[in-house]
């Protein structure tokens, strides 16, 4: 985008499932890179929660609902500027291991004499 713009030098561009995972993504980006010394100096979308953008000044973040997406196209509109495109990590297997089975011995108790 450095060349092709000067609004910004980066654009993310991610996608929630729903508006309330569209707005946890946007809360995380945004406290993450607060924590890293960033500031965030706009955020829009908010409500609707259907296409958050976080300006960063030199990056911008756009988390879309997938639909919303789709129709925006921005990585269509910016077609020729570089892209990197990643995936989300597929969650690891867990590994359920068979515990050995263990014979349970009965208690002891005392016995008194009567």
């Amino acid at each position: 985008m450095k060349k092709m713009s000067s609004v910004c030098d980066y654009f993310v561009v991610a996608s929630g499932t729903s508006t309330t995972h569209v707005r946890a993504l946007s809360d995380n980006i945004a406290r993450s890179l607060k924590e890293k010394g960033q500031s965030l100096r706009h955020i829009e979308g908010e409500r609707e929660a259907s296409w958050i953008l976080l300006d960063f000044g030199d990056v911008v973040c756009h988390i879309f609902l997938k639909e919303t997406r789709a129709f925006y196209d921005l990585e269509g509109l910016w077609s020729k500027a570089p892209q990197e495109h990643f995936e989300e990590p597929k969650p690891r297997k867990r590994v359920v291991r068979k515990r050995a089975a263990r014979k349970i011995k009965p208690k002891r108790t005392k016995r008194t004499k009567i």
